[in-house]
């Protein structure tokens, strides 16, 4: 692990790239902690799994109850017998295929788990220093509380994730690297048809495998999403900006909100992942944010854990 000192930072982006989300900026202090290097491998995870027979949310399918719990009162339900262990698996259409949004390259695939990372027929072979994937919010808090630690918070994970660099649109700075010099793993091609892999990785890498930021910590832009333990408002740093009280080592909103899934109980994600493109997601930046249900698995999100003083 890697200590990160205590800082006061202005958290957010207000910039030509930032979504609403992301500001207003604000002032947040965080106090020291330690965070993870890299990425949690699939060898770390697989040493959690064997040690406590930990069964991954992609491992065991649904209930009804869970999915009622997410669902507006009164909606209609699956049959329970209909329902099975699944994950998202990132599927590129074909070429010239016309594609209407994310559903059009994510598929539900019956079997897909960390150990699976494609589904039935993957495996992890060649792949045990990969970030682990197919992970929901809840196993990898069940790993953090396994090793001592937890998830960073949202505040914790920015301000460790900028080293330093106050403000900068990226995590090396305000400037995209010259051609060819490649400081994180994302996606270079025609999205989503056709990763070229000219960063010399099309899809996920090996932890560590591009230069760490000012305090040592690898891949905190692009490779895997990462969980963080806030809950996702759209509105967090508005209502964080209006209470000076809120903005001493922040610890997120008390419950969730997503207006566009007023049901659904979110969690934030950060860092982006392989799959950024510019043309269409521009997630690897230090101040974005993703939710994402906390029940929820996919091929391209994993986590680092945190520890404090």
């Amino acid at each position: 692990m890697v200590w990160i000192p205590g800082e006061r930072f202005m958290m957010g982006s207000e910039g030509p790239l930032a979504l609403d989300d992301e500001g207003p900026v604000h002032e947040v202090s965080v106090s020291g902690f330690w965070l993870d290097a890299h990425e949690v491998t699939n060898e770390e995870f697989a040493r959690f799994v064997e040690d406590t027979g930990y069964v991954t949310t992609a491992e065991r399918a649904p209930t009804l109850e869970e999915l009622a719990e997410q669902l507006p009162p009164g909606a209609e339900l699956p049959n329970a017998a209909d329902l099975r262990a699944c994950s998202l698996v990132f599927a590129p259409p074909q070429s010239g295929q016309r594609v209407r949004g994310f559903l059009d390259w994510w598929r539900v695939s019956e079997g897909a788990s960390w150990r699976h990372p494609e589904g039935l027929g993957s495996d992890l072979e060649g792949r045990w220093d990969h970030p682990v994937v197919h992970v929901s919010h809840d196993d990898a808090a069940a790993y953090c509380a396994w090793v001592g630690g937890r998830l960073p918070t949202e505040a914790e994970w920015e301000l460790a994730a900028r080293g330093g660099l106050a403000g900068a649109v990226y995590v090396w700075g305000d400037e995209k690297p010259a051609q060819g010099t490649w400081l994180a793993n994302t996606w270079q091609g025609p999205f989503p048809y056709r990763d070229e892999g000219r960063d010399g990785h099309p899809g996920i890498a090996p932890v560590g495998s591009y230069p760490p930021n000012s305090y040592g910590l690898f891949d905190m832009s692009g490779n895997v999403w990462e969980w963080v333990a806030d809950w996702y408002r759209p509105d967090a740093y508005a209502l964080r900006a209006a209470d000076p009280a809120l903005c001493d080592d922040p610890k997120g909103p008390e419950a969730p909100y997503d207006p566009t899934e007023p049901y659904a109980k979110k969690r934030v994600t950060r860092g982006g992942s392989f799959l950024c493109a510019d043309s269409y997601c521009i997630g690897y930046r230090p101040s974005a944010r993703m939710r994402t249900t906390a029940d929820t698995s996919l091929g391209h999100t994993g986590f680092r854990c945190a520890r404090d003083a």
